[in-house]
Order: C-alpha cells, then sequence, then structure tokens
C-alpha cells in the first residue's frame, strides 16, 4: 500500500511543473481574450447599432447593399454573413445553411470563453492542492519555512484560475447575448429574401 501512496504522490508532484506552465499561458490568453472582446464591444457599439436601426428605415435590399460595403465588413460576422444571404436570395435551402453556417462560427468563437471557464478553476484547484502535500509535511517535520513557500504557490495558482474562469464567464455571457441579438436579425433577412422580398 505504501509504495501505490508513493507513486501517487509521485505523480501528483510531477504534474505541479504542468499545471503552472498551462495557467500561465491560459492567464495569458485571457488577457488576450480581454484585448479582443474590448474591440470587438467597440466595433459593436458604432456597427451593430446603426444595422440595427437601419434595417427599419430602409428597404432590405438597400440594407444588405449598404451592409456590404460598410468598412471592417470583413471583421464582422453579421455584415459577412448578410451579404452570404443577399447572395443566397430565393434559394431557401441554401439560406438555412448560411445560418448554420454562422451559428457554427458563432460556437466556436464561443467555445475559446467556455474553454477559460472550465479549465481556469480546474488548473486553480490542480495546482492548489498539489503544493498543499509538501507544505503538510513541511507542518508536520516543523520546516516552517517549506510550508509557507508550498502554500504561497497554492494560494497564487488558485487566484490565477480563477481570474481566468471570471474572464471566460463574463467574456461568455456578453458574446452570447451578442450572437442571440445577431442570429435574431439574420434570420428576420433570411425570411425576408425567401419571400423575395429584396
Amino acid at each position: 500500500m505504501s509504495q501505490i501512496t508513493s507513486v501517487l504522490y509521485w505523480i501528483s508532484t510531477g504534474l505541479m511543473v504542468p499545471v503552472m506552465v498551462f495557467l500561465l499561458y491560459f492567464f495569458v490568453n485571457a488577457l488576450w481574450q480581454i484585448g479582443r472582446f474590448y474591440g470587438q464591444y467597440i466595433q459593436r457599439r458604432r456597427l451593430h447599432r446603426q444595422l440595427s436601426e437601419a434595417l427599419d428605415e430602409l428597404p432590405l435590399n438597400e440594407w444588405l447593399s449598404r451592409t456590404a460595403a460598410l468598412p471592417k465588413a470583413s471583421d464582422s460576422a453579421l455584415c459577412r454573413y448578410a451579404g452570404l444571404l443577399h447572395s443566397a436570395a430565393g434559394d431557401a435551402p441554401l439560406l438555412e445553411k448560411r445560418l448554420g453556417d454562422y451559428e457554427v462560427e458563432a460556437d466556436r468563437e464561443l467555445g475559446r470563453s467556455k474553454l477559460l471557464v472550465k479549465i481556469g478553476p480546474i488548473l486553480g484547484l490542480m495546482g492548489t492542492l498539489i503544493p498543499m502535500g509538501p507544505a503538510l509535511l513541511g507542518l508536520a517535520t516543523g520546516d516552517v519555512a517549506s510550508m509557507a513557500s508550498n502554500m504561497q504557490v497554492a494560494f497564487a495558482t488558485t487566484v490565477i484560475g480563477l481570474i481566468i474562469g471570471a474572464v471566460g464567464f463574463i467574456t461568455l455571457q456578453v458574446r452570447q447575448r451578442w450572437v442571440a441579438e445577431e442570429l435574431n436579425l439574420l434570420e428576420y433577412v433570411a425570411e425576408k429574401l425567401k419571400g423575395g422580398l429584396a
């Protein structure tokens, strides 16, 4: 039994370095997600509000032409898929496929935030529990310096993991709302195009 325990202890302590490397990687990824999210937010404030308001005021054909001519249209999934829907006007199966393609692309985009939500706390918990063994061993042997060092690592990894998860959760919640709004608008456009109203 002691041999099995020793093997498990050796495996768990050997995972500490990979866990810390992955935590740093996902922390940098979370910072990158914040920057990307901010850029998308600024773009949406300028672009998507104008598009939604213009859809109520303009005929659909003119709205689609303006949408395709917008600067940075290639950056916006809404503009890109509005153009794709326009090119598929009258072809109901192709319109449905375009909407499905948008959902797949949106899900891939949301997947980045979902990964942060799940992997951050998992790695943080692993980074907390792994050094607790050596910390308790240090406490049992009276090595307070070793215990303090391991506890410091445990708390730091927990905090980093929670930050990663929080960034993922916040960006996921907002992006899900954005996707729902854009999908609603694209479905409206597709329904109008199916009827040949463009």
